[in-house]
């Protein structure tokens, strides 16, 4: 089964719609203008649709021919990202400072597209459930849905996920059963010590030297202390501190990242930080506040329905063009929050074009829209058949 015909129709909408997206980038938690069209054209096409949802997030919900009691939820991220556009296209962010440099606007079209046609044909026996989630750009926006009472109004007894992915051929899809990207924590520490005139260092109790030390010693968690057959990542961003070159100030800050595949290793890494931190400040004789939070936990996904994926991609884009991959990713996605709470899947899609994601120079294909529709209605089709 190639592209389902239905959705190729239809194709030259999506598009349009996708562009319109783009040149309309909100960041998380302010996706007003997204979530009206999205919540208009479900409505549109007969889909019950409930909105403010986690702040901004949109859910519809479309009852089958069937009469069967069983939910397949499909999710798609709406935020864009705050960076400069630099792809000089005709429909390019009109909004400063913001950009669709991840694809969520590809993401958004191609759910509305599996909505639009499986409203038009309701060939599956039971409940779609079309979640348009706001803010996965590490603002935590699938946490604030699901504390929102997502999974409670909105049962699913499966849920599946969708990313484009540059580094693959067009018309090509991957799952990686089980565990496949990192969860992913971030820390702020502040340094407060004792400021003083430059030329008079033995008067203060120099912020900044604990910061570079501190950055230095950060590193000493993966190297000793997480097993080396345990993949994990902490990586400092951020150095902050001072105004002017003769004076010693006050407070220094240092922040960055920590990326990691279970949770006993996420919960070490926090502790060494914390007790890190706590002796620097015994040592320098300075206060160390140091926040250390989570973001998005571990995705994991389920192993049979990872392989149901793949079949329904297999109809779509034939047995050559699927792959089940074995790699993991040290980046984050805060689905695997909804896949916590739900068995279900993550897949990629390939996006032709070489730019990586977070590029500011990164073009989603919109060849790609049909596909990545067709996809995810087959999955529906294949899950709930008739």
């Amino acid at each position: 089964m190639p592209v389902l015909p239905q959705i190729e129709s239809f194709a030259d909408e999506l598009t349009a719609v996708r562009r319109d997206i783009h040149a309309h980038p909100e960041l998380g938690f302010e996706e007003e203008r997204t979530s009206s069209i999205v919540a208009e054209m479900l409505a549109s096409w007969g889909i019950e649709v409930h909105r403010g949802i986690g702040k901004t997030g949109v859910v519809g919900v479309l009852q089958g021919k069937g009469g069967g009691s069983r939910s397949i939820g499909l999710r798609a991220d709406m935020d864009a990202l705050a960076m400069e556009e630099l792809t000089n296209l005709p429909y390019a962010s009109q909004n400063p400072g913001r950009f669709h440099g991840c694809g969520h606007d590809a993401h958004t079209t191609m759910l509305l597209g599996a909505a639009r046609y499986l409203a038009e044909t309701r060939d599956f026996n039971g409940r779609a459930v079309f979640i348009f989630q706001p803010a996965e750009e590490g603002r935590g926006g699938a946490r604030a849905m699901i504390a929102d009472g997502l999974f409670e109004r909105f049962p699913c007894d499966e849920i599946y996920g969708m990313h484009n992915e540059p580094s693959m051929g067009e018309n090509t899809c991957s799952v990686k059963p089980g565990v496949e990207m990192a969860g992913a924590s971030i820390f702020d520490i502040t340094i407060t010590g004792v400021g003083s005139h430059a030329a008079h260092p033995h008067q203060s109790h120099d912020p900044i030297m604990v910061a570079t030390q501190l950055a230095q010693a950060l590193q000493s968690v993966v190297s000793r202390n997480v097993k080396p057959t345990d993949p994990a990542v902490l990586s400092v961003t951020q150095i902050h501190a001072g105004s002017a070159f003769n004076v010693v100030p006050d407070k220094a800050t240092i922040s960055g990242t920590i990326r990691c595949f279970s949770e006993e290793v996420r919960d070490m890494m926090h502790e060494r930080v914390e007790t890190i931190c706590a002796g620097l400040a015994r040592s320098f004789d300075v206060e160390i506040d140091a926040k250390v939070m989570s973001l998005f936990s571990v995705l994991e996904n389920d192993e049979a329905l990872s392989e149901a994926y793949l079949d329904a991609a297999r109809d779509i884009l034939g047995a050559e063009n699927v792959t089940v991959s074995d790699k993991l990713i040290t980046g984050s996605e805060d689905f695997s929050d909804m896949l916590a709470a739900v068995p279900g899947a993550y897949c990629r899609v390939g996006n032709k074009g070489g730019v990586p994601l977070h590029n500011p120079g990164f073009i989603v294909d919109d060849g790609m829209l049909p596909v990545g529709a067709s996809i995810m209605a087959r999955i529906v089709e294949k899950r709930l058949p008739l």
